[in-house]
């Protein structure tokens, strides 16, 4: 088994945080996304989307997409779990992760990938117009999630879930974006602090 990683690009860093609160170790392959090297013949005969990450198993069959790859590894290890428990509790935590991902990552993906000059060669067209319009949206749902958060401790619920992890990492994403978590939004702030405290949030 391998793990075909990205460095510190957003969906290869959920994996690598998710088995870190899984205890898990897993060979990593590193791929220089800078330099393009996803786009290189290793990845694309494994995932011909040619993104990262992509886990290889022992027999060669591939997983590709980041949260299919940490549901995979959930089933092997369901403890601690992080994608809920219970018929309620998991709903809870697939639905915060989809928020997190389709109202937060995204956004502040399309910001970063729309108007940062690095992103040229990656984002063809680069439309800065479209960049900008994903500014407020970011914003506006981080405000939605300051008042969820105001009543529990995690973004489903009280326990620690693969939706803290991507809404981590999607504010961490920020700083590249230029967009700043509004100081108002103290329920979030001290979310995120927690977060980031945890071992995980280095790997």
């Amino acid at each position: 088994m391998k793990l075909f990683d990205g460095g510190r690009a957003p969906n290869p860093r959920r994996v690598r945080v998710f088995l870190a609160e899984k205890g898990l170790t897993v060979p990593l392959v590193p791929v220089d996304m800078a330099a393009l090297e996803h786009r290189g013949e290793e990845v694309a005969q494994r995932n011909p989307l040619r993104r990262l990450p992509v886990l290889e198993l022992d027999d060669g069959t591939v997983i590709t997409e980041s949260i299919a790859i940490c549901r995979y590894f959930e089933e092997l290890h369901p403890e601690p779990a992080l994608f809920g428990t219970g018929a309620l509790g998991k709903a809870k935590v697939e639905m915060w992760q989809r928020r997190l991902e389709l109202n937060l990552m995204v956004s502040v993906a399309a910001a970063f990938r729309h108007i940062h000059p690095a992103m040229k060669e990656w984002e063809v067209p680069q439309i800065p117009e479209w960049g900008e319009a994903n500014k407020p949206k970011v914003i506006e749902f981080l405000h939605l999630l300051d008042h969820e958060l105001a009543q529990r401790e995690f973004a489903a619920g009280d326990a620690y879930s693969v939706a803290d992890i991507t809404g981590m990492i999607a504010i961490d994403f920020m700083k590249p974006a230029r967009i700043k978590v509004p100081e108002e939004c103290t329920n979030v702030l001290r979310w995120y602090a927690a977060l980031t405290s945890r071992p995980s949030a280095t790997a």
